[in-house]
């Protein structure tokens, strides 16, 4: 199950954020929690508001946050303030004063291990009442596609030859 958190309109470059994500991404949660704090960048704080939040809508669901793991975290651009400094002769120098998503995906590791258990059911189910094996029921599959391509075949000649008549 997938746990999701965004902060919008962050003032503040994606550009900045990007590089402290790079090194926190593969991090377990705990750890990630425990270092935040002590980076040296404005970017960390709002981070690290965005992953305790998405850890709260974990909890909030009933999985613990040993459990959890980051799948993905991002930070896009948002819209951005054209602001500008006068300077000699009318001139304008443009100044852009960039906005950032903040975007944390939070997966526990437990589901995975139930989406696997849900393959081998899917897979049981597919195969016939007799069959071994999945490759039999393709192999199968495989026939009767052969089978109607030549029965469509025998039907689209069979339409030409009365179309002359």
């Amino acid at each position: 199950m997938e746990f999701i958190s965004e902060q919008k309109y962050i003032r503040m470059s994606p550009k900045k954020i990007r590089p402290i994500l790079r090194e926190i991404k593969d991090l377990p949660l705990n750890q990630i929690l425990s270092l935040l704090p002590f980076v040296r960048k404005r970017g960390a704080l709002w981070i690290e508001k965005v992953i305790r939040s998405a850890i709260a809508n974990a909890r909030q669901k009933g999985v613990e946050p040993e459990n959890l793991k980051i799948k993905e975290i991002v930070a896009n651009s948002g819209p951005v303030l054209k602001r500008g400094n006068p300077v000699s002769r009318g001139q304008w120098h443009p100044i852009k004063k960039r906005m950032t998503h903040l975007r944390v995906v939070l997966v526990s590791r437990e589901s995975k291990a139930s989406q696997v258990k849900e393959e081998k059911k899917k897979e049981i189910k597919e195969t016939k009442a007799g069959k071994e094996s999945l490759t039999e029921v393709k192999n199968e599959k495989i026939v009767k596609d052969e089978k109607m391509k030549k029965v469509g075949k025998k039907k689209v000649s069979q339409a030409k030859k009365e179309k002359r008549n």
